[in-house]
């Protein structure tokens, strides 16, 4: 299996390219559409687990659009063929400047294009060693 294929990194990277700008606008139209549309996709998100496209669109439309600002950090994406990728980054925001963001996505590609099968955020306390850079 041919690991990160220039080519197929750089359709994945423009994917999250996508998606990541859809998420601080509240495009909620883009990040439906960048979610694979079946009942087993899934996102274990901050606060919820949320099991079937449907469930995952229906948080997206109820989702407060403020302050969804972020930096991102240390984002690697590997895919495997030319079909799946894992997608990994850390977030900031300002507003919890001692807390760090995680964000993991699998992406695959199918007949209409790159989506996100599974996705995982969570949150913790920003950990000691980076805090001893400040």
């Amino acid at each position: 299996m041919d690991v990160d294929l220039p080519d197929v990194v750089a359709e994945v990277k423009a994917a999250f390219a996508r998606y990541e700008a859809a998420l601080v606008s509240n495009d909620v139209a883009t990040l439906d559409a960048l979610f694979r549309d079946d009942p087993r996709t899934l996102r274990y998100g901050i606060g919820e687990n949320l099991y079937g496209y449907a469930a995952i669109r229906a948080f997206r439309a109820g989702r407060s659009p403020a302050g969804l600002a972020r930096d991102l950090s240390r984002t690697v994406i590997t895919t495997y063929g030319r079909d799946m990728a894992v997608a990994s980054t850390l977030f900031h925001r300002t507003s919890a400047p001692d807390r760090v963001g995680r964000q993991m996505q699998t992406w695959v590609r199918f007949a209409d294009g790159w989506h996100i099968v599974a996705a995982h955020v969570s949150v913790i306390d920003r950990p000691l060693h980076e805090q001893a850079k400040d």
